[in-house]
This record gives structure tokens, C-alpha cells and sequence, in this order.
């Protein structure tokens, strides 16, 4: 994986922190609430800053740090065989607050858009517990540009299953142990 100093494709570096969102890119706002309590916070939050909720969504991950800390290189991958896409970031900002714990990463040179997305999991007042994916972006790459409007709907997908991963992560009692949505049926299909 090449180094960490490697050049980022965009100009608005930590706009997912500060705000507003630049104008000139698709952007991104997905929230998903993905449980109660500190105990499901601090599993998300632990598992969104060391990149496990993106594993487990079934992408791969090489980073040159094994928790989220600024300037850490950061490779994901997703597809199959030759239709792998790989996509250089590094991290740009990481918070580890008493409620508020997350990171943003920006594109690198090499990757297939150009901008920043950030992952932040929140433990409300009212003890609910929030996971956001915020980012913009735009084409870097000839296939990103020929899909057009395409890329922003499965970048929106891919948040919901980040959501919907990150769910599963934090509230494992919901799954009936079993590690999958728990059994809905009349009988569970391991005790009978």
C-alpha cells in the first residue's frame, strides 16, 4: 500500500467536520438509527473506527494503522476477481468523544472519486444511539463519469448497508445469537 503522505485528489480537506458541504460535488447525508444505550455505542464506535463495520459488509481493508487516526493510509476494496475496485484514502480526522466517536477519509490519488466521507456514531440525550455517513464527491475516473448519476445511488446504498451492518454490530442480542436478523418464524431453525 503506498504511503500515507500520498497526495489527496480534492481541495476541501475536513469539510465533513467543519461544514458546509463544497458545493460542486454530489453529496451524501444518510442516518440510521442503529440502537440504545452506551453499550451500543461504544460497539459501534469501536467498530466503525477500526474498520470492522466495512469488513463486514463483505469490502476489504488495509490500513497502515488498525484504529482510525489522522494520516493513516487506508486501501477498500469491493467487487470480485477483475471487477475489484480499489479505493486509496487516508484519514483526515478522527473523534473519540464521550458521545461522539468516528473519522472522515479522503480520497488519495488512484481513487475512482474525488472528495471525503465521514462515519460518526452519536449517543443522543434521550439514549438513542445514531450512525451518519456524510461525504461529497465527485468523478475521478473515466468509469466513474461514463456511470453519471449511477454513483450516487449506490453510494447511498452502500450507507444503508453500512446502517444496517453497523445495527447488527452493536445490538448482537438482536440477532438471536445466531449472528443474522433474529428468527421471526414460530420456531428457531437451531432449537426447534
Amino acid at each position: 500500500m503506498k504511503s500515507s503522505t500520498a497526495a489527496l485528489n480534492y481541495r476541501e480537506v475536513g469539510a465533513t467536520r467543519v461544514g458546509p458541504l463544497p458545493d460542486g460535488y454530489h453529496h451524501l447525508h444518510h442516518r440510521t438509527r442503529i440502537g440504545s444505550g452506551r453499550a451500543a455505542f461504544e460497539a459501534a464506535g469501536a467498530a466503525v473506527t477500526a474498520f470492522h463495520m466495512h469488513r463486514a459488509t463483505g469490502a476489504r481493508v488495509r490500513a497502515t494503522s488498525p484504529h482510525a487516526e489522522p494520516g493513516a493510509a487506508v486501501e477498500v476494496s469491493l467487487g470480485l476477481g477483475p471487477l475489484r475496485f480499489r479505493a486509496p484514502c487516508r484519514v483526515i480526522w478522527a473523534e473519540y468523544e464521550g458521545d461522539r466517536t468516528g473519522f472522515a477519509y479522503g480520497t488519495r490519488v488512484g481513487h475512482p472519486e474525488r472528495g471525503e466521507e465521514s462515519f460518526v456514531v452519536e449517543l443522543r440525550d434521550d439514549g438513542s444511539v445514531w450512525f451518519t455517513v456524510m461525504a461529497f464527491s465527485r468523478p475521478a475516473r473515466w468509469y466513474t463519469r461514463l456511470a453519471g448519476p449511477l454513483v450516487p445511488v449506490l453510494q447511498r446504498l452502500y450507507a444503508r448497508r453500512l446502517g444496517t451492518t453497523l445495527r447488527r454490530i452493536a445490538n448482537p442480542a438482536d440477532t438471536g445469537g445466531t449472528g443474522g436478523p433474529r428468527w421471526s418464524g414460530s420456531r428457531h431453525p437451531t432449537t426447534g
